[in-house]
């Protein structure tokens, strides 16, 4: 009798497992580690935003059974108004290279002083800002048509240390630490990445073409206009690296000529230049703690030191994340960040 009972619980135990839901690759992927480090990352232009709310999610390098593949950025909506995404990022720790998976929350958290382009440039987020229930992008930095998305303002980030270098820490990664601001974010309440984003990094998985192992670093779908879609007009492929986006190079990669149909003939000129970087060198000593900078105008009613700030979010106290030093700003007088509300 007890061998039937022992039976019985042994039939229900394992009924029960195989009733439970298989992770998804992409959850599996999370806290993954291996041996090899990651390419350095490919050079791409941005696909242009295709509406209001899409937040650009940037590409990266993630690890299969046969090596590292990647995952094209592309334009997602946030799961709701007031989220932003911070990208995940490879760290290496005790001898391997270990994947922190990206997140939705209201502050930009830490992401490994990774320079990710395209508004992640290592810490927060340039790209554009919630204003409400409104997100509102920054056009020097995100390829926006005006004549689509009325909510804009100009905000050129200078970015000093450019390097392509995909992961954070040990001899040849990227020195920067954690900021109490980003710890402090990292434990927020989270989203995970969307549906559509784990659908999208399947399809990445799927494609020969985005092994490292075919396009040796090159893959041909750098990034895709919308989430899952690796053919059409939308679709970018990596480009031959020059001479400042070469690993440990230097040059701005984040001021964006006017492109055709980006500014409407009746824009307002209101814009800044500020310093976006870490003081992060593949080799070099860990960042030191933030220091605040001076306004570029002084007779501005906010008279305290600060600077605009990447979009970490709208809850927490300014705080510079600059290189002391390098920051040079344009403002104009009597003018605030607002978005245009330009009509097409």
């Amino acid at each position: 009798m007890m061998r039937i009972i022992m039976s019985l619980g042994l039939l229900l135990l394992v009924g029960a497992m195989l009733a439970m839901p298989a992770p998804s690759q992409a959850q599996i992927a999370v806290g993954v580690s291996v041996r090899v480090g990651p390419p350095v990352l490919p050079v791409y232009a941005q696909p242009i935003c295709p509406g209001p709310g899409y937040i650009w999610t940037p590409g990266y390098w993630a690890y299969g059974d046969e090596g590292y593949y990647w995952v094209p950025g592309t334009w997602v909506l946030a799961p709701e108004p007031g989220l932003l995404w911070t990208p995940g990022y490879w760290g290496f720790s005790e001898g391997v290279y270990v994947w922190h998976g990206g997140y939705w929350g209201p502050h930009v958290g830490f992401y490994g002083g990774i320079n990710y382009g395209h508004g992640y440039t290592g810490v927060g987020f340039w790209g554009g800002e919630w204003r409400g229930r409104e997100f509102v992008y920054n056009r020097a930095v995100t390829n926006v048509n005006v004549t689509v998305i009325h909510n804009t303002y100009n905000r050129t980030v200078v970015v000093n240390n450019v390097n392509r270098v995909s992961f954070n820490g040990g001899p040849h990664g990227i020195q920067a630490r954690i900021s109490e601001r980003e710890r402090i974010a990292g434990h927020e309440h989270h989203f995970e990445a969307r549906r559509e984003q784990i659908e999208h990094e399947h399809a990445a998985r799927a494609d020969r073409r985005q092994w490292a192992s075919e396009n040796h670093g090159r893959p041909v779908i750098a990034d895709s206009g919308r989430s899952g879609e690796f053919k059409g007009r939308d679709v970018v492929a990596a480009r031959e690296a020059r001479h400042d986006d070469r690993p440990n190079g230097r040059g701005p990669v984040e001021h964006h000529e006017d492109r055709p149909n980006s500014r409407g003939p009746a824009e307002r000129h209101d814009e800044r230049t500020v310093n976006a970087g870490r003081n992060d060198r593949p080799n070099g000593p860990a960042n030191r703690d933030h220091e605040p900078v001076r306004t570029a105008n002084p007779h501005t009613s906010n008279a305290r030191d600060a600077r605009p700030e990447p979009s970490h979010g709208n809850s927490h106290a300014a705080e510079s994340h600059g290189n002391k030093g390098h920051e040079v700003q344009r403002e104009n007088p009597g003018r605030g960040d607002k978005p245009d509300h330009k009509k097409p």
